[in-house]
């Protein structure tokens, strides 16, 4: 028996992009996901998926208050024409969900804002 060859039978080659041009200012994601543009609240919104090996710190969800603990996937989402102390990291069931929820948290007094 011959061994295995590990060789693509054409299909489609991916797209060579700049660095720039498709990461903006942040460099390449640290999931490996690519950025998308989605509007909210009358906002074009930047997302990014972060994957379990991205993430390497403690966060805090804005749609939930609840902690986004270290190796836990999730999206950070930024306004498109914002700053980078903008970026907010979010469940992905709450990014998704954010047009359900309401606009004021019950936060705990001790619970920081952000």
């Amino acid at each position: 028996m011959s061994p295995r060859r590990n060789r693509q039978h054409g299909g489609a080659k991916p797209i060579d992009r700049p660095a720039g041009d498709h990461y903006g200012r942040m460099g390449a994601p640290p999931g490996g996901g690519w950025d998308t543009t989605e509007e909210w609240r009358g906002e074009d919104w930047v997302v990014r998926p972060v994957g379990g090996g991205g993430a390497a710190k403690h966060y805090r969800c804005p749609g939930c208050d609840q902690e986004i603990p270290p190796g836990v996937p999730h999206v950070v989402a930024w306004p498109q024409h914002g700053d980078v102390e903008d970026r907010r990291h979010w469940h992905k069931a709450c990014w998704n969900a954010r047009d359900r929820r309401s606009a004021r948290l019950q936060r705990s007094r001790n619970a920081p804002r952000y």
